[in-house]
């Protein structure tokens, strides 16, 4: 029994210390944030309840000292605290266009008449006196999205209609932090925590023996992806992958004397993004992911993939197909039809 509880300690040292080791990267840290301390828990309201929520909410008065009373109870010792927003944007007081303007309603301006609220036991807080917003809160996403498309509806957001996200009914606070001092899905070194709470399996690919750095903090997500709306499919920032791709790698964007069909079409042919345990992110070693366009009869006296000659193949030494054709992406050299130069 002693050896037992001994094993079950140690296995919980050695666990806890994994723990701290991956803790020190962004991407390690937990996927989602829980709640706080001693915080009243969202009551789980179906759609008819959450329907009568909403227009109770909306037939509610607003309180007589806005956010003096917010403020009365969302002190620094509440799980919910909400000082950080007056550091915020939304805050500005002196910008006709945010909450807290003259002419609006402060925090009333997004969560609704608050007397409900305020007046609520503390068991109900949470189940339809206010409008609550997050990935788990009573609140629909479209009545929550909609308070927030209420003013953010230009520039990238006016794609945000028909968009993946919304189609998958992707709350706005879902990715966004509004009662912080900085968003950390605006901050790159916070952002892919953000995205992969969702987007797990792009989040195994990132520690795979070749990846692009966001990981390491040195690319967010949004350089490539527009969250908000889609020129193209995967949310892509260009309407190609190819568009987005050389505009960081330009020595590719050719055009070339002679292209090589791939390349010019799709990078995602040869390429996976997000990452791969085959060097320079391939999808496969070559010469097979080259020989899947191209048949090894093209080398007859050894075939790639089987034969008598296999061992003998100057073709699979190294990097394959690449020892001879080097300029797998494009030539412009006169003898460069076949890649070699």
């Amino acid at each position: 029994m002693r050896m037992l509880e001994k094993i079950i300690t140690s296995g919980t040292a050695v666990f806890a210390l994994i723990l701290g080791v991956a803790g020190s990267s962004p991407l390690l840290a937990a996927d989602q944030e829980g709640a706080p301390k001693n915080a009243v828990p969202y009551v789980h309201m179906n759609l008819e309840q959450q329907a009568a929520g909403v227009a109770r909410v909306q037939g509610a008065k607003f309180s007589k000292e806005g956010a003096q009373t917010c403020v009365g109870c969302h002190d620094d010792s509440n799980p919910y605290p909400i000082y950080p927003i007056f550091k915020t944007k939304h805050a500005t007081l002196s910008d006709d266009r945010t909450p807290f303007s003259h002419e609006n309603k402060q925090c009333e301006a997004c969560h609704g008449p608050g007397a409900l609220h305020a007046k609520a036991k503390k068991s109900e807080k949470r189940s339809g006196t206010i409008i609550n917003f997050g990935k788990h809160a009573w609140t629909p996403v479209k009545d929550q999205n909609d308070k927030c498309l209420a003013c953010h509806q230009t520039h990238q957001r006016i794609e945000w209609k028909g968009s993946t996200h919304e189609f998958n009914d992707v709350a706005c606070a879902s990715c966004h932090t509004i009662h912080v001092a900085k968003d950390p899905v605006l901050d790159r070194q916070e952002q892919a925590r953000i995205c992969m709470t969702c987007h797990t399996s792009q989040k195994a690919k990132f520690y795979e023996l070749s990846h692009h750095p966001v990981r390491e903090g040195q690319m967010a997500c949004s350089e490539c992806h527009n969250v908000h709306g889609e020129n193209g499919t995967g949310l892509r920032i260009k309407a190609t992958s190819r568009e987005k791709c050389v505009s960081c790698h330009a020595d590719k964007r050719g055009p070339f004397l002679w292209d090589h069909a791939p390349a010019a079409e799709d990078c995602t042919l040869c390429h996976d993004p997000h990452g791969s345990n085959q060097p320079a992110l391939l999808k496969k070693r070559v010469p097979q992911l080259c020989q899947e366009c191209h048949s090894p009869s093209e080398h007859s006296a050894n075939n790639l993939l089987g034969g008598s000659q296999l061992g003998n193949s100057a073709y699979l030494q190294v990097k394959g197909c690449l020892n001879c054709h080097n300029q797998v992406h494009g030539s412009n050299h006169p003898s460069g039809a076949n890649l070699l130069r």
